[in-house]
């Protein structure tokens, strides 16, 4: 029975949709469920709690930097409705604020007061989510756990759903502004809080970790070569958490650990690294061999499908061909939807539905 299944999952369309299979030949829930976590290709979103920066503050910058303006100047909405539309992927930018209160009074709102935002969720101790302090700094779940907790409520009402990859970036700096707030650094105590604000929401049951795909291997990546990622069945209703970080964040993150035995994140890191089981690779033109190489030999890829809002100003659907045919699992766009200001670009998977497998799987 279970080589028939394999058979019948190897025999899987690329139109099959993994998420809800019609039970046509080649498309049977048994089938799909064999696949493993690697094997699929799903859309996401890029700064996926970003909202717009209100209109007389976008204009304060469009004077200063039209370019970054341009740049900026995207939306989505609330992290709820972007999964019932179908992202498999979302991304979340984090500050580290253990006092509470450090950005909690942006540069623009006091340059340029407009439309309202509530800022008492800032307030209090914790990792806060935005994109840029002072400035871009609206966001629809600011909290870290607000965010966490609405995705594990949609996750609970929808548990077939195919599992979720949430990426985290965690800013640093300041920006070289009068007036402005630096973010403040993450050391090894603000790391560990990361995870524990991860596992004050979701349950160890409800995560796909570094040490559950690792298992007794020596390695997650020997784990993630030997083809170790859990079945769809397995994954379903399922949420995991990669740490989309430079070397030097990912290495404090690591510490010494050999993989990344006990961490609740898998890490962006090389292909050789014995912690490699996922990578960020957001150029699908430039890089569209080393992304095949990579999917084929096991390891989970994000690519871009555009960037910087230039692709849905000129229309460009090539970037997001790219992105697909390489067979990255998870494809980021601003552009679920069309922005009716700018055209009509949109990226949806090819053939339809929610995901569908990897082209390079």
């Amino acid at each position: 029975m279970l080589i028939t299944i394999l058979a019948a999952a190897a025999a899987i369309s690329a139109s099959c949709d993994l998420e809800t299979p019609n039970g046509e030949p080649g498309c049977t829930r048994a089938a799909v469920d064999a696949l493993k976590v690697n094997d699929l290709q799903a859309i996401g979103t890029h700064n996926s709690y970003k909202q717009a920066i209100a209109p007389r503050q976008m204009a304060l910058l469009r004077v200063v930097d039209p370019k970054q303006a341009d740049g900026l100047d995207y939306a989505h909405p609330p992290l709820a409705a972007q999964l019932g539309a179908g992202a498999r992927q979302l991304e979340l930018d984090l500050l580290n604020d253990p006092g509470g209160g450090r950005y909690a009074s942006p540069l623009a709102m006091k340059m340029a007061p407009d439309i309202p935002y509530d800022l008492a969720p800032l307030q209090g101790p914790g990792m806060k989510v935005m994109h840029v302090q002072d400035i871009d700094y609206r966001s629809s779940c600011a909290r870290f756990t607000d965010c966490l907790k609405e995705v594990a409520a949609w996750s609970k009402a929808h548990p077939d759903h195919l599992p979720i990859l949430i990426l985290l970036n965690l800013k640093e700096g300041g920006l070289n502004v009068p007036g402005t707030v630096e973010a403040l650094a993450f050391d090894a105590a603000a790391m560990d809080a990361v995870d524990a604000e991860i596992l004050s929401v979701f349950q160890p049951g409800e995560l796909i970790t570094p040490g559950s795909v690792q298992g007794r291997r020596a390695s997650l990546r020997e784990a993630v070569l030997a083809g170790d990622w859990p079945t769809l069945k397995a994954a379903r209703g399922k949420v995991m958490f990669a740490l989309d970080a430079p070397p030097e964040q990912v290495t404090l993150y690591r510490g010494q650990r050999r993989s990344l035995e006990g961490r609740a994140m898998f890490v962006n890191i090389d292909e050789t690294s014995p912690a490699a089981g996922y990578i960020t690779l957001n150029e699908p033109k430039e890089q569209a061999a080393r992304i095949a190489a990579a999917v084929k030999a096991g390891f989970i890829v994000r690519t871009r499908a555009d960037a910087d809002t230039l692709e849905a100003r000129n229309g460009d659907l090539s970037r997001q061909q790219a992105a697909f045919s390489s067979g990255a699992q998870y494809v980021s766009t601003d552009y679920m939807a069309p922005d009716p200001r700018l055209g009509a670009y949109s990226v949806q998977l090819p053939g339809g539905g929610t995901a569908r497998r990897s082209p390079a799987r």
